[in-house]
């Protein structure tokens, strides 16, 4: 099963030592859709870029990890967003961007097409920042686009990946969130940022929420604190193998999702699927930037 991964790709500077940056690209579904082709999966991108340089490394870089790009629309004169990474002493990462003018904020509305292409695949997935990129007629037609689809048998994906400064205020938020909620089948989110929408609460009630929307598989991830899994009715909790103390943390929850889906996708056990998500996002944070090199083992199940 090929997936369909929707979202936003940017320039990314990462900082190295000193005042010295790192230049490549980066974005939250975009790393996903690399993680889960690293750990043998299939994944098609779709978003827009611009007709320059940068772009067509992206489309490059993208085909040499197995990403198909064939959905992905170029608009002219138009450059992709940039955004810089800081981290500080504990390997936090802090975020500047600048992508008011990215092409893949009117995605949906300069290529509505797009709408019907995702259709044709068993699983789509996407994040809080994918729907913060869209105006509000865009994400009706596509709330519409999703419902249809789940309809004929299709897989919503959902990381909740909620970024304050993208959206015009919590309560805006929150209310696209509780729409998503009801059209996803499965839930792979940050508890760190459902604390962000919803205030202090604990894991079971930030579960029961998603649940009681209707998702029927729900990976609560809780950093250091391990995650946990409510699945056929059932909660588990996964604590980590080890605790490391990264370098970096940024691409941590998206290369978590990639190799959980991959390995879900070769119809692996769930707790096989968890522990893959889980070595691959503490591998990932050990070196700087959203993605790693190629050649570094991210699973027991390879690189």
């Amino acid at each position: 099963m090929k997936v369909a991964v929707l979202g936003e790709c940017m320039i990314e500077l990462s900082q190295q030592v000193g005042d010295q940056f790192k230049i490549g690209f980066g974005g939250d579904t975009l790393n996903t859709a690399i993680y889960l082709c690293r750990c043998h999966g299939k994944a098609d991108y779709f978003t827009a870029l611009g007709n320059d340089p940068y772009s067509q490394s992206m489309l490059n870089a993208w085909q040499e990890e197995g990403i198909g790009i064939e959905h992905v629309k170029i608009k002219n004169n138009a450059l992709p967003g940039l955004y810089i990474i800081n981290n500080d002493e504990d390997g936090e990462r802090h975020f500047q961007y600048w992508r008011q003018n990215s092409p893949a904020r009117t995605l949906l509305s300069d290529y509505p097409s797009v709408l019907d292409e995702i259709k044709s695949y068993e699983m789509i997935f996407l994040s809080g920042i994918t729907l913060s990129l869209y105006p509000q007629d865009d994400l009706i037609a596509f709330f519409n686009c999703l419902s249809q689809y789940r309809k004929q048998g299709g897989i919503v994906v959902f990381d909740n990946n909620y970024r304050p400064r993208n959206w015009m205020g919590v309560d805006t938020a929150v209310q696209v969130f509780s729409k998503m909620m009801t059209l996803t089948d499965v839930a792979l989110i940050s508890f760190d940022d459902e604390k962000s929408l919803y205030g202090e609460h604990s894991v079971e009630q930030c579960i029961n929420r998603w649940v009681d929307a209707g998702v029927e598989e729900v990976v609560v991830k809780n950093g250091h604190h391990g995650c946990h899994l409510y699945k056929d009715k059932q909660h588990e909790f996964y604590p980590l193998k080890s605790v490391l103390k990264p370098v970096d943390t940024t691409a941590a929850g998206d290369s978590f999702n990639g190799a959980y889906l991959a390995a879900k996708l070769q119809s692996k056990d769930i707790k096989d699927c968890i522990s893959a998500g889980q070595q691959c996002a503490s591998t990932v944070i050990m070196y700087k930037g959203a993605i790693i090199e190629r050649n570094i083992a991210l699973t027991d199940g390879g690189s």
